[in-house]
C-alpha cells in the first residue's frame, strides 16, 4: 500500500516509520493512543480523491485528520491507514456580494476570517482552537465556540460540501445558493465525524462584521450566583454574542499564566459576557445585562475599555484550556450540555462529585448555551488518580444526562463518549444511526469503532482497542 500511496502523493507524502508515526498518536485530549499503520498527506484535491479511491480497492480503512485539535480521540487511527489533510489549505474563493466563501478543508478556521475581514466580513464560528484548528475538523465535529450563542454553530454556516465518500465516488451535498431537493444530508454529513466521507471543499456563509461591539466582565462571590445569572440575562430578551463562564479554579490557573486577563482571584466565578450589533441601543443592552448581574448578586461589572481591553479578556477565556496544561501533565476535558436552569444544581453536583472523588475541577464553558466544560488535570502515570479521575467524569457525565442534557455540545463523541452512548440513547436509536452511516459507509471502513459503540453496530474487523493512558 506505501507503494501504492507513494505513486498518488510522492514518497515524502507517506510516513510509515515509528518515530514519524509518534506525532499523530493522540490529538488534543491526551487520554487515549494509537498509532496508525502508515500515514499519508495529498497535497491536491485529486491526489485526496485518488487515495481514498485506492483504499477503497484493497478495502482498507482509514481515518480523516486535520490539525488534531480535537478533544474526544475522534482522529485517532489504530494500526488503520491516516490521512492527513493539512497540505490542502487553500482558500479558493471569497464571494463578498453573495458573503459565500470557498475553502479545501485544511484552512485554518481564524485565517478565513483574516481573509474576509477587508470585505468588512468573518467566519463566525470561533472554536477556542480557532488559531490551529481547521475548517474540514470544524465540519466533522461541528464545531461550536464562544459566539455560537448568537451566531450559531458550524452546521449554520456550511452551505455546501464536496465529499469524496469511502467507495472514491464524489458527490455535493447542499448548495451555496439555497436549498436542493430531497433530504438534507448535508445536515447529516457535518457533526458525522469522518464515519460519512472527507470535505475536499467547503462552502460557508459569511456574515457582516459587527458595527460595535461591548464585553463586560462580571465577578461573583458565589458559582451558583453567576449560574443564575446566566438565565436572568437570557430572560431580558438580548441574545448576547457570547456569555462564558469560569470559575475560581480556571481563574487562577489564568492569572498565574502567561495568558493572564486581569481577572479577579478571590472571585469565585467570573462571566465574559459580549454584545454587538448596531451601535444605537448596544449601550442600553450594556446596561440591562449589568443589572441582571447586580440583581444576582455580582459583585461589579466592568466594561472593555477598548479593543486591546476586548483582546485581553478573551485571551485568558480563549486560552484557559493552555494555562490548566501547568497544573498537571495531563487533562480530561468534557462537554456535556445542561439546560440553562439546571446550570446551578449541575455545577453543585458536580463540585460534590469533585470532593468525594478527591479531585480538581475547573470548569469553563460556554454558560449561555449550557455547554459544560469540566476539566480534571492530573497525573496519568499515577494509577490511583486516574482511576479516580475516570470514575468522577463518568459520574459527572451521567448526573448531566440525569439533569436532561447530553454528551456533547461540539467536541463530538469519538472514542471518549462511547461508554455514554447507551445512557442517553436506546437500541433503536442505536440502530438507526447505524442504518445512516450505512448509507454513507456500508463496509464500515471510514474512522472504524467510532461514535456508534461497536457491538451496537457492526464494525470493521480491525477496531482493535485503543489504548487508554492511565
Amino acid at each position: 500500500m506505501r507503494e501504492t500511496l507513494s505513486a498518488i502523493v510522492g514518497p515524502k507524502w507517506v510516513k510509515s516509520r515509528h518515530a514519524e508515526l509518534a506525532p499523530y498518536d493522540a490529538d488534543g485530549l491526551p487520554g487515549y493512543r494509537a498509532t496508525p499503520a502508515l500515514a499519508v498527506f495529498p497535497g491536491t484535491r485529486d491526489e485526496l480523491i485518488a487515495v481514498v479511491r485506492a483504499l477503497a480497492v484493497t478495502g482498507t480503512a482509514w481515518v480523516p485528520r486535520g490539525a488534531g485539535t480535537g478533544l474526544s480521540g475522534g482522529s485517532l487511527a489504530n494500526d488503520v491507514v491516516l490521512i492527513g489533510l493539512n497540505r490542502l489549505t487553500r482558500i479558493i474563493d471569497v464571494d463578498p456580494v453573495n458573503r459565500l466563501a470557498r475553502v479545501e478543508p485544511g484552512v485554518v478556521n481564524a485565517r478565513l476570517s483574516r481573509e474576509t475581514t477587508r470585505y468588512g466580513l468573518q467566519y463566525a464560528p470561533d472554536p477556542s482552537s480557532q488559531t490551529v484548528c481547521t475548517i474540514g475538523g470544524n465540519v466533522a465535529e461541528n464545531a461550536g465556540g464562544p459566539h455560537c450563542l448568537k451566531y450559531g454553530v458550524t452546521l449554520n454556516h456550511v452551505l455546501e460540501c464536496e465529499v469524496v465518500l469511502p467507495d472514491g465516488s464524489v458527490t455535493r451535498l447542499g448548495g451555496a445558493y439555497g436549498e436542493s431537493e430531497g433530504y438534507d444530508l448535508l445536515g447529516a454529513f457535518v457533526g458525522s465525524e469522518g464515519c460519512f466521507g472527507i470535505a475536499t471543499e467547503v462552502t460557508v456563509r459569511l456574515v457582516p462584521l459587527p458595527d460595535a461591539v461591548h464585553t463586560l466582565l462580571a465577578d461573583f462571590s458565589s458559582v451558583a450566583d453567576a449560574a443564575r445569572a446566566v438565565s436572568r440575562i437570557v430572560a431580558t430578551g438580548i441574545v448576547p454574542a457570547a456569555l462564558e463562564m469560569m470559575d475560581n479554579a480556571t481563574i487562577r490557573c489564568v492569572e498565574a499564566s502567561i495568558y493572564a486577563a486581569g481577572y479577579p482571584v478571590d472571585a469565585a466565578a467570573v462571566l465574559l459576557c459580549e454584545v454587538d450589533g448596531i451601535a444605537a441601543g448596544l449601550d442600553e443592552d450594556v446596561e440591562i445585562i449589568r443589572a441582571a448581574c447586580m440583581e444576582s448578586g455580582a459583585r461589579g461589572v466592568t466594561v472593555a475599555t477598548d479593543a486591546a481591553d476586548r483582546t485581553r479578556l478573551w485571551q485568558g477565556r480563549k486560552k484557559a484550556f493552555g494555562a490548566m496544561g501547568r497544573l498537571a501533565p495531563a487533562l480530561v476535558v468534557q462537554d456535556a450540555v445542561v439546560p440553562r436552569t439546571k446550570l446551578p444544581a449541575v455545577l453543585a453536583a458536580i463540585d460534590a462529585i469533585a470532593t468525594a472523588h478527591d479531585v480538581r475541577v475547573c470548569n469553563v464553558f460556554h454558560a449561555g448555551d449550557g455547554n459544560l466544560h469540566p476539566n480534571i488535570p492530573y497525573n496519568a502515570t499515577n494509577a490511583d488518580e486516574s482511576a479516580r479521575v475516570h470514575a468522577a467524569m463518568s459520574e459527572i457525565m451521567l448526573a448531566c444526562i440525569a439533569a436532561g442534557g447530553t454528551i456533547t455540545g461540539e467536541h463530538g463523541v469519538g472514542l471518549d463518549k462511547l461508554p455514554y452512548m447507551e445512557s442517553l440513547f436506546d437500541a433503536a436509536s442505536l440502530d438507526s444511526m447505524c442504518r445512516v452511516r450505512s448509507v454513507f459507509d456500508p463496509d464500515r471502513r471510514a474512522n472504524p469503532g467510532k461514535v456508534v459503540p461497536v457491538h451496537a453496530c457492526r464494525e470493521w474487523h480491525g477496531t482493535a482497542s485503543v489504548r487508554r493512558a492511565q
